[in-house]
């Protein structure tokens, strides 16, 4: 049997802009990022009583526009009043965003990705207090030519069950800066890419324009009419998962 990894599309993507934060250097880091948002998450299978799991990103991100190196912090957290015993966060890039690593995370095998992403890292947690929450360093690159999307599933520990997923979410900008030293992205919103060669003027609309979403993914949320992707597996066995 394949050990390719089965994808289901649902939910709903919500595009939201969000307040800026000074870039204090050309490459983002934590401290960049601005408040976090759930923004595009939603609940997917029921989670244990007393346990609500939910994911915050970064409202803004700051791209390099020389090395196309971001940073992005992915936070699980558990708002209910029960722990949440072990649980895995799942970091997917799709189109432009690229996931590089996540510290204290193993990369997940191409065969097990979701279609269309191009990237992913498994970050297991053991346990989830009540109230409190863990954050995972996210290092990435981010194409500003295409669309870029990120998704945070929440899993149980043996990946039987979605507990709550965010996205794929879009960061992206309508005013692209490809002369300055870095560009803001914002979460939800869709990245209106800059001409090849670093040129001030954007795409002609129309057709033969790079229109979003790209790629594989794009397809496949366009024929669902959705933006949504969680994981579907009901395998015994997640060796894939595990690095």
């Amino acid at each position: 049997m394949s050990s390719r990894r089965t994808t289901t599309i649902a939910g709903s993507l919500v595009t939201a802009s969000f307040s800026a934060v000074m870039i204090l250097s050309f490459t983002a880091s934590a401290d960049d990022q601005g408040p976090g948002s759930n923004k595009g998450g939603k609940a997917v299978d029921e989670a244990p009583a007393g346990v609500r799991l939910t994911t915050l990103l970064p409202s803004r991100i700051s791209v390099d526009n020389g090395s196309q190196k971001t940073a992005i912090t992915a936070t699980v957290k558990n708002g209910g009043t029960k722990d949440s015993g072990k649980i895995q966060l799942l970091v997917v890039g799709f189109d432009g965003l690229t996931v590089k690593s996540v510290q204290g995370c193993s990369q997940v095998a191409g065969k097990n990705l979701p279609a269309g992403s191009n990237s992913g890292f498994s970050c297991p947690v053991d346990n989830l207090a009540a109230g409190k929450s863990k954050s995972f360093a996210v290092d990435a690159t981010y194409d500003l030519r295409k669309a870029g999307r990120i998704c945070l599933p929440v899993q149980s520990g043996d990946g039987k069950k979605t507990y709550w997923q965010q996205g794929p979410v879009p960061f992206g900008t309508t005013n692209p800066s490809p002369n300055a030293p870095a560009t803001p992205l914002l979460l939800g919103t869709d990245n209106k890419p800059v001409a090849p060669g670093g040129s001030k003027e954007l795409p002609k609309t129309g057709v033969g324009r790079d229109v979003l979403p790209l790629g594989a993914a794009g397809a496949s949320l366009i024929a669902a009419g959705a933006a949504g992707l969680w994981w579907s597996s009901r395998r015994p066995t997640r060796q894939g998962l595990r690095g």
